[in-house]
Parts: C-alpha cells; sequence; structure tokens
C-alpha cells in the first residue's frame, strides 16, 4: 500500500504545472549487439551449464554492476549452474590483460562469455594506441582460440576525461580502439562513456553528486548494470523466439595488426639467467607500508636495489617484458635485444609515491618469431621524484 501511496505522489507531482519531465536516453542508443550472444545463451538455456568471466580493472574489482550481472542471471535462469571468474585489477588496461588472461581466466576452464573492459585504464595509464589495438585483439584471439564457441562483450566505462573529450567533439582514443575491434570481430558492445557524458548533458543526473567518481557510486554501479542487462536481455529475448540455437565456432577473421599479442603469456622469473645482484624473494611484501594490489603482494619477485646489477633472459617470441610492482623508489632500467642499441624505461610513475602500483612494460614487440636475448642491467640515473633505484619483477611477458 506505501509503495502505491508513493508511487501515486510521485506521479501527481510530476504532473503539476512547471515540473518539467525529463526524458531518459535508452541505452539502446549506445549498444551494438553485432553477432549477438547466440552461443553463451544456448549454453545457458540448453545445457544448463556456463562459466562467464569479467576481466577488467578496479570498476570490475569492486563490487557493484558484476554481482548484479551474476545475481540477473541465475535469477533469470534458476535451472542453470553458473560458474562466475571475476578476474578484475585495479589499475590494470589492455596491455596487461591480454598477458594474464591465461593464468587469470582461461586455465579456470571452459568460457562461455567473456566481459571486458579496459578503456578507463588505457587513458589513464597513457597505453599508446597501436599497443591498445595489438592487446584488444590479442585477448579476442587468444579467447576464441582457447574456446571458439566463446562469446565476448566489450565494454566502456565513464570518466571526466572521456566525458570532456565527448564535449569537445573528440571520441576517445581507447573507446574508438574498443569499437574498432569489437567491430572487426562483429562483438557485442557498450559504450557506457558515451551514455553517461549524453545523459549528463540531458539533465538526467549530477556527476558530482550522483555519479561521483570514475569508481562508480551505487547509483553509477547501477546505471552500469541496467544498460549491460538491457544488452543481454535484448539479445536473450530474440533468441528465446528464434527456431534456430544452434551453437556455431567462430572463425577468426584476418588480424588487424600483425604484431597483436595473439599468444600473450607470463613467463616465469626463474628464466633469467647470470643474474649479478638480483634476488628471487619467494613471499614480496612491502617493508614500507605502502599500499599493494591483489596478486601483486605475498608472491615470488626478482628484486633488486642496487645499480649495476643486471641479467639476461633468453626468448622466443615477437614481444617481451615485464610486470612489475613500481613503488616510491622505482628506478631505471637499460636494456638490450639481441646485442642492439641500448635503451632505457622508467619504472616510476605519478602514483608510485602511494602505491606499489602494477605495472607493466614492454622491452619489444613487433620482432621476428625467433630467438632472442635481452639483456637488463639497473641504471645509475633515477626519476627525480623517485627515492631509489628499485626493480621488483613479478613475471616476464611474452608473446
Amino acid at each position: 500500500m506505501k509503495k502505491f501511496v508513493l508511487c501515486f505522489l510521485v506521479s501527481l507531482i510530476c504532473c503539476l504545472p512547471g515540473i518539467a519531465q525529463i526524458k531518459t536516453l535508452p541505452f539502446s542508443r549506445y549498444i551494438k549487439e553485432r553477432k549477438g550472444l547466440l552461443n553463451v545463451y544456448q549454453a545457458i538455456s540448453i545445457q544448463k551449464n556456463a562459466t562467464v568471466a569479467f576481466l577488467g580493472g578496479s570498476i570490475t574489482y569492486n563490487d557493484g554492476w558484476r554481482n548484479k550481472v551474476c545475481a540477473y542471471l541465475k535469477e533469470r535462469f534458476p535451472a542453470t549452474k553458473f560458474h562466475f571468474i571475476a578476474a578484475g585489477i585495479p589499475s590494470l588496461g589492455s596491455l596487461p590483460h591480454t598477458f594474464r588472461l591465461g593464468q587469470d581466466v582461461l586455465d579456470s576452464g571452459k568460457v562461455d562469455l567473456l566481459f571486458l573492459e579496459a578503456a578507463v585504464n588505457d587513458q589513464v595509464n597513457g597505453t599508446d594506441s597501436v599497443t591498445q589495438v595489438r592487446a584488444l585483439e590479442g585477448i579476442i584471439r587468444h579467447a576464441r582460440t582457447s574456446n571458439p564457441l566463446m562469446d565476448i562483450v566489450m565494454m566502456s566505462f565513464a570518466d571526466p576525461d572521456k566525458t570532456k573529450l565527448y564535449n569537445e567533439g573528440i571520441v576517445p582514443t581507447s573507446i574508438a580502439n574498443h569499437e574498432l575491434v569489437a567491430n572487426h570481430y562483429q562483438l557485442p558492445s557498450i559504450n557506457l562513456a558515451k551514455a553517461v557524458r549524453d545523459k549528463l548533458e540531458n539533465k538526467e543526473f549530477s556527476w558530482e553528486k550522483d555519479f561521483i567518481d570514475l569508481h562508480p557510486s551505487p547509483f553509477g554501479q547501477e546505471l552500469y548494470f541496467e544498460a549491460i542487462k538491457d544488452l543481454l536481455s535484448s539479445n536473450f529475448a530474440s533468441l528465446s523466439k528464434s527456431s534456430n540455437k544452434k551453437q556455431s565456432a567462430i572463425k577468426l577473421p584476418v588480424l588487424l595488426n600483425k604484431g597483436s599479442f595473439t599468444r600473450g603469456r607470463y613467463l616465469n622469473i626463474d628464466n633469467a639467467g647470470n643474474r649479478n645482484g638480483w634476488e628471487l624473494v619467494k613471499n614480496w611484501t612491502p617493508k614500507d607500508g605502502l599500499s599493494t594490489r591483489p596478486g601483486f603482494v605475498n608472491v615470488p619477485m626478482l628484486v633488486s636495489t642496487v645499480p649495476g646489477s643486471s641479467f639476461t633472459l633468453k626468448f622466443k617470441g615477437t614481444a617481451i617484458g615485464i610486470a612489475i610492482v613500481s613503488g616510491a623508489d622505482a628506478g631505471i632500467l637499460s636494456y638490450s635485444i639481441d646485442n642492439g642499441a641500448e635503451k632505457q624505461l622508467d619504472l616510476f610513475t605519478q602514483w608510485s609515491p602511494s602505491l606499489y602500483l602494477p605495472w607493466y612494460l614492454l622491452f619489444g614487440s613487433n620482432l621476428t618469431d625467433t630467438e632472442h636475448v635481452l639483456k637488463v642491467t639497473i641504471s645509475s640515473e633515477k626519476n627525480k621524484d623517485s627515492k631509489g633505484t628499485a626493480c621488483r619483477i613479478v613475471n616476464f611477458l611474452i608473446n
């Protein structure tokens, strides 16, 4: 009865003279269904067994839209056995995702549906456009090589920088790349960054009072969920009326970029040879009280803080890099591949003073697919804002 009275009062108020009603923009404007979700629908509705994975940064890691999607699927399909893989790690974008996909997602078994988001951290972390495409394409091809029946949804979440760019008539690079890859592979995609920007312009809510942060408030999390539910509901409704529900293996199109990381994976730090001044710490934890990220603390690390410390790494592949934790004392590495010109990598970031940030860096990419030798040395130089010359390697990255 109380709910009825409340609804009646709201309706009455909205009808009063001078009270303007805002017509909300539908999420369908920002959803591209493309080839849809036939395969996962069949796994859910016919086989009644499905694995759903969520790969992304902090907006995927935090409770909110992800939990709501899980609850929605279980409520809509109560007879189906679901397995959910929460593979969100704060601060990580497409480059880290392409190398951690195997360990953090695919090693858990056959995945039927993958939700992928990286646009916020790709923009914030300054990942260059070519690397974004190579990483996103690598994730899609690696995932569908593991399971040609896998359906994938690509999502671009909102942040103030993207809203500003849209207001200036510019499509943010990370969103353009998400849509480029989604269109090439005919994947459903949701541009939530554009939806939020347009809804702000439409005076449906306020960023400061309602959305609050790029890590959305409960209001923002609900908005993200409603958009994703719109995509799922629309697809499932149309598929439920179709007599053609047979799964179909998805053939991969030609590569967008020949340098894409289609076989990206971690390479164990034990593979470092000729170690001089490096210690293999079996269970690394910080001693200075700085924050850490899940999966990047209480794990083995190859560590040195001394300039001149060096190692070599033999590898076969087209790309090589490192996953490190970059703290307040992060140093600079000098390196060369196959005795080529020596280059430098600064490991310090703007977030390093307050956090052991998981940071993924490439030494080389688009290499010939042959045997190579990487040589790494800690430089005596350091970033002007760094307190030291440390390097803490969690994994090597190889394609």
